[in-house]
């Protein structure tokens, strides 16, 4: 069962061969010589071709304004290149063991410049790059281009919007199984199962934080056993036909005492408050601040202590950042979450959490499900 009803369109060499020359455009216009993209997220947005991240020989997608991508992949790796969806809006280039991969690579390159290379490159990878080119120097895509990846097209957000409705459809289903009695490991295991079941190709993280374990934001699905009385933290995602899915909610096991409901109404409004600030324009610090107010006012402003928001798309988390000193303004297409929280020390924890996307007059949440407390047996 899918989260979403609407067949899934898949990428198309144009698409890819679009978002290339987009990243040519925009990095003439940073400043840099060009771009060095290495096997993660980078090189699957901008090829469909996703080669093992943690392998050692070199892979590296070139692209610069005096020629066109390519894509530079050991010889025995070629098949799978040559089948990636992006691979005929490029060319490839291979090499085999034995020879050298930066030879290949850096007549691709100038002799001189500077290149935005991706975060995650294998420091082996950049010091062969800059011994083989010692008059180029490199900086960190999400320094150099942060905002690459940030803005969604259509079928971008559609897709964000499935994996949402495939993550509601998961907390509807765990909402009706037992957490009294059971492990958090046993309650995160039924999530993962679910997201599986409603189409997430992979499950990234399931926070299953019980009682005082509720109050470590990102506290590891452990042995501790959920009790009748004890406040729990959902939060999980992964992805869902390439994009990616992040959703929190807070439980209760049983009745919930006054002080409790009060704190989750406090999150549940700090929450809307943001999401309804979301509009082209302002900058990303206003949603944390929005946020952050409201819990400020009831009385809880030093137990927020994260960031309000992330983006979303081919990762669980990417630029841009709800968070202060972050003056990026909100453009249409962005998508980011939404997730204030306050966490009591030794007690328990509440977060809400809603992927939003920027939209031409305002923002649209993703996530549907409730956000009243549920109560759960």
């Amino acid at each position: 069962m899918n989260g979403s009803s609407a067949p899934i369109v898949p990428f198309t060499a144009d698409d890819y061969r679009a978002r290339m020359d987009r990243t040519v455009r925009e990095a003439v216009g940073a400043g840099l010589a060009g771009v060095v993209v290495a096997p993660g997220p980078d090189m699957v947005w901008l090829t469909g071709y996703a080669p093992p991240a943690d392998t050692e020989r070199l892979t590296l997608l070139v692209l610069t304004p005096d020629g066109g991508p390519v894509l530079v992949v050991p010889k025995l790796e070629a098949p799978d290149a040559e089948g990636a969806a992006g691979a005929s809006a490029l060319t490839l280039r291979d090499w085999t063991d034995g020879t050298d991969p930066y030879g290949v690579t850096a007549p691709l390159l100038g002799t001189t410049g500077r290149y935005g290379i991706s975060d995650n490159t294998w420091a082996l990878h950049l010091i062969g790059l800059q011994e083989a080119l010692p008059g180029t120097s490199y900086t960190p895509l999400t320094n150099a281009l942060p905002m690459l990846r940030a803005v969604k097209d259509t079928r971008e957000v559609e897709l964000l919007a499935a994996a949402g409705a495939a993550a509601d459809a998961a907390y509807e289903e765990i909402k009706r199984v037992s957490f009294a009695g059971r492990s958090e490991s046993e309650v995160a295991s039924d999530l993962a199962a679910l997201l599986r079941r409603f189409g997430h190709s992979r499950v990234d993280f399931t926070v299953v934080g019980s009682g005082p374990n509720g109050a470590n934001p990102h506290h590891e699905a452990g042995d501790r056993i959920i009790e009748d009385g004890d406040m729990v933290v959902l939060d999980f995602g992964g992805l869902y036909e390439g994009y990616g899915s992040d959703t929190s909610r807070t439980v209760h096991v049983g009745e919930p005492t006054e002080e409790e409901r009060r704190v989750h109404d406090l999150v549940r409004e700090a929450q809307r408050a943001a999401c309804e600030a979301v509009r082209p324009g302002i900058a990303c610090q206003e949603v944390d601040r929005v946020a952050r107010a409201v819990i400020a006012d009831g009385g809880y402003g030093p137990h927020f202590i994260h960031r309000t928001g992330h983006g979303i798309g081919v990762t669980t988390h990417e630029p841009p950042y709800m968070v202060e000193g972050e003056e990026q303004p909100l453009v249409p297409g962005m998508c980011f979450s939404v997730e204030p929280g306050v966490y009591l020390p030794g007690r328990f924890g509440v977060r809400i959490e809603d992927i939003v996307t920027v939209t031409a007059s305002g923002g649209r949440r993703l996530n549907t499900s409730e956000r009243e407390m549920a109560v759960v047996r």
